[in-house]
């Protein structure tokens, strides 16, 4: 069978990294989508396991062959998804998860209305300022402004299919489980599997 398309999205600091990586130490038959970045490599990261590096020239020869399903430039750097990894594993009969901005996965929904959009939330304001406080890794301007696009982000919650809260990463996991199987037993995926029946 094919895979599908799962996009997980959601504000800075809910925690999507952490589910997602969890996600693949208990889940078989997925693929992370990898971007592709013009960034330069940092010690350590290596090409089409972290990022796809590609020269700003690249990138935007990409973009005019359409090779991406969303991209953004983000501080002086083009970040994108590209589809062909992503066809490839959905090809192989892997679930695709997508690890992206709110904006990226408006872009990926425009151009497929039929991946998966699951959208992670805090518990609550006060956990979610909590955590991006407590990591301790930016100002706390920066992490004002983070709270800002969050709220606004927070607006696009209804429009996603699921909607998973980040209260304990044991259940979050178990319920971004469930979506995955149950997403598998939809009759358009099921029903040819029926029709010798009866």
């Amino acid at each position: 069978m094919k895979g599908k398309t799962f996009i997980i999205a959601g504000p800075s600091g809910v925690g999507k990294g952490t589910i997602t990586k969890e996600l693949f130490a208990r889940q078989k038959n997925l693929y992370f989508s990898v971007s592709a970045t013009t960034r330069a490599p940092r010690p350590g990261e290596v090409d089409g396991v972290h990022y796809h590096f590609l020269s700003r020239e690249e990138f935007q020869q990409w973009v005019q062959q359409d090779a991406f399903l969303e991209h953004a430039e983000y501080v002086g750097n083009c970040y994108g998804t590209p589809k062909k990894f992503v066809d490839e594993a959905m090809a192989r009969g892997e679930d695709v998860i997508l690890d992206i901005e709110i904006q990226g996965a408006e872009q990926v929904h425009r151009k497929r209305p039929e991946a998966i959009r699951i959208f992670i939330a805090p518990p609550s304001w006060e956990e979610l300022e909590h955590r991006l406080i407590g990591r301790g890794t930016e100002s706390l301007e920066k992490v004002r402004s983070r709270l800002a696009r969050a709220k606004e982000e927070f607006s696009a919650a209804a429009d996603y299919d699921y909607i998973v809260i980040n209260n304990s990463l044991e259940q979050a996991v178990a319920e971004l489980q469930a979506i995955l199987l149950a997403e598998h037993c939809r009759p358009d995926e099921r029903v040819n599997l029926i029709n010798g029946i009866g």
